[in-house]
């Protein structure tokens, strides 16, 4: 099982999140996106392991940068996902990934579910 976990340890989720992988005992590899943004790529897979109708879902739209980058007017995916890759506050927190499946951890236990035990 290989298990990646976004992480923004500022994030109260996030933490709750995390801790919750540790006391399941699931080994993960910790992805600190604010210094290491995914590539376009990559959040394209993620969008995609979250079964997502469109990038906007994992956006986070009280960020300024939202308001700034005029996203709200943007209906093109490429568009979004770039901004998320360029502006990594952008994407919802924190994000677990786990082979081809990944959820959100809001909260946190909905991870659980995309484990493969």
């Amino acid at each position: 099982m290989s298990v990646k976990i976004y992480h923004n340890p500022r994030c109260s989720k996030s933490r709750q999140t995390k801790a919750l992988l540790d006391e399941r005992g699931v080994s993960y590899e910790t992805v600190l996106y604010l210094e290491h943004p995914p590539t376009t790529d990559e959040l394209e897979q993620i969008v995609k392991a979250l079964g997502l109708t469109s990038a906007r879902e994992m956006i986070r739209k009280g960020e300024d940068a939202y308001t700034d980058l005029g996203l709200s007017a943007v209906n093109d995916e490429e568009a979004l996902i770039t901004a998320m890759s360029e502006h990594p506050k952008l994407i919802e927190r924190p994000i677990v990934v786990c082979n081809a499946r990944a959820a959100i951890g809001r909260p946190p236990e909905s991870v659980l579910n995309i484990l493969d035990r």
